[in-house]
């Protein structure tokens, strides 16, 4: 189960840059709409398979973010109020596209008193007057300070599948996620899990920033105690030169571990390979 050195660039980290008519057609209508996407804004390996499929999980509350994490390539400052047409402009997106199962995430927003709840339940709603039968993954901030002000704000727009990531180990925040609190992110799962017993709760992990397999598997168990359903696992790529540099480069034969790993503990949805992303192939 070994891993191979930042100094070894492995043969398996190979992405596919996309291209062909539903690649460009995504592309556009993006463009056209003004929209903002995680595709883009973290740089992400995925984008090239994704668009050429037709899919892209959106970046609602703008493309700046209150916090500044250092393994994230999303820019971070003062962001601009909400956008009051952004709902109307994704349920075009999902029109033109024919998006059956959309996933929305956003950037953190503790400016805003909800944390950008109202924003998400705005375009679910907003989308669902396209198609009353899409259906919606909402990979949510850990809204500091108005966690139980903001499930209830999303209770409106049930059902969906309810994400939030904590990203990394404990012992890693200080150095990865210094903006958020590992405790705080595990409590949003479990009120989540309290709230809404029948609605699956998912959460995402980063490998290669140079944590234990015994560190992993706690936050498995973490994970899984506070009624957690679905978890990812992938590798953590740098997006940018001023990003966390590369630890170690699991294998794909490693992922398989922990994919087995992560069934043996409970979870009912797995995914896990170097590619592997918390919107990855969501739909399946």
């Amino acid at each position: 189960m070994s891993e191979i050195k930042k100094s070894q660039f492995p043969p398996w980290i190979k992405t596919h840059l996309g291209g062909g008519a539903k690649f460009n057609k995504t592309a556009k209508i993006l463009d056209d709409l003004g929209l903002q996407t995680i595709c883009t804004n973290a740089n992400c390996p995925n984008q090239g398979e994704c668009w050429s499929r037709g899919t892209a999980t959106v970046l609602i509350l703008g493309n700046i973010c209150t916090r500044n994490c250092p393994f994230c390539a999303v820019g971070h400052g003062k962001p601009l109020p909400p956008d009051p047409d952004e709902p109307g402009k994704v349920a075009e997106m999902t029109r033109r596209l024919e998006v059956k199962y959309l996933v929305i995430t956003s950037v953190d927003r503790d400016d805003l008193a909800d944390g950008g709840a109202s924003q998400f339940r705005s375009v679910v709603a907003a989308c669902r007057t396209r198609d009353a039968k899409m259906r919606f993954e909402l990979l949510v901030p850990d809204f500091w300070k108005c966690q139980d002000a903001a499930l209830e704000i999303l209770d409106d727009v049930l059902p969906f599948v309810f994400g939030h990531n904590v990203e990394t180990v404990p012992e890693l925040y200080k150095t990865a996620r210094p903006g958020g609190n590992y405790q705080r992110s595990l409590d949003l799962l479990r009120k989540a899990k309290v709230k809404w017993p029948e609605i699956p709760t998912k959460s995402s992990l980063m490998l290669g920033l140079g944590e234990t397999d015994g560190q992993v598997l706690a936050v498995l168990k973490d994970l899984r105690e506070a009624g957690c359903d679905r978890v990812s696992l992938g590798q953590y790529l740098r997006p940018s030169r001023d990003a966390l540099e590369v630890v170690d480069f699991v294998t794909p034969e490693k992922f398989d571990w922990w994919a087995e790993k992560a069934k043996e503990a409970g979870f009912n949805w797995v995914m896990s390979s170097p590619f592997t992303r918390s919107s990855y192939h969501a739909d399946e």
